[in-house]
Order: C-alpha cells, then sequence, then structure tokens
C-alpha cells in the first residue's frame, strides 16, 4: 500500500544520510516491503548473494529479520560484510511486544489474507494493549 511506500522511502532517506555522515560510500539502496518473518525475501536473497559491498546497513533490526538476526551477522561475518543496525531497541518490552504483533499479524494473513489480517492484527493488539 502507499503508506508503506512512503515509510520506506522514508526510511532509506535516513539511512542515505547516515551513511553520508559517516562517510560511507553508498553501492545500492534496497528498499523491500515485506515481514521481518519472511524467509522469502527475494531482495533479501539477491543482497545477501551480493560480493560488492561491505557494510549492511539497516534501521532497526526487524527490518532485517525479526528473528535469527544473529545467525545473520554470523553469516555476513563469515563473508567479510558488517551489519550495522542505527536503531537497536532500547525497551526490551516493546521489541517483544513488537515480536508478538509480528507473529499474530503473519498467521493471520496466512490464514484469512492480508487485509483482513490487518484489521485483526489491529484488534488483537488494542486488546494486547488494554
Amino acid at each position: 500500500d502507499q503508506g508503506s511506500k512512503d515509510n520506506l522511502t522514508r526510511q532509506a532517506q535516513r539511512l542515505s544520510d547516515y551513511a553520508v555522515a559517516k562517510g560511507y560510500k553508498i553501492y545500492k539502496v534496497v528498499k523491500e516491503i515485506g515481514s521481518g518473518l519472511n524467509d522469502n525475501r527475494k531482495q533479501l536473497s539477491k543482497l545477501l548473494n551480493d560480493d560488492n559491498y561491505n557494510i549492511l546497513l539497516v534501521e532497526h533490526p526487524d527490518r532485517l529479520a525479526r528473528f535469527g538476526l544473529n545467525y545473520l551477522e554470523i553469516l555476513l561475518n563469515k563473508l567479510g560484510k558488517e551489519l550495522e543496525i542505527v536503531n537497536k531497541a532500547n525497551n526490551e518490552k516493546d521489541e517483544l511486544m513488537q515480536d508478538l504483533i509480528s507473529i499474530i499479524y503473519s498467521f493471520s494473513a496466512r490464514m484469512y489474507g492480508h487485509r483482513r489480517a490487518k484489521r485483526k492484527t489491529e484488534k488483537i493488539t488494542q486488546e494486547l494493549r488494554s
């Protein structure tokens, strides 16, 4: 949806600004709409197979993966690459809540379709926060 695309564009711009401020040369900006729970992400697969960069820059850990982030970091290090996360989660409770919401959304999307899943997830999230 357009809101997700706009959010991705803003996120990419923030990361580009960060990279320039750090003196990094930007090789490629990759934008992919998809859940960090999805293990079949085409853009991420292409990126992991690309030899032409040495720092993978992400804004939040969950933009790369909800689970198994440590394994990705080990893989990248083995490939001679560094994973740099700009905004690591400071609040473990909020991070766990986001993980739970992502899991609920992922399962709901598979069961009910994406639009209906979004409404169901919003309802469950409101109940969890109450």
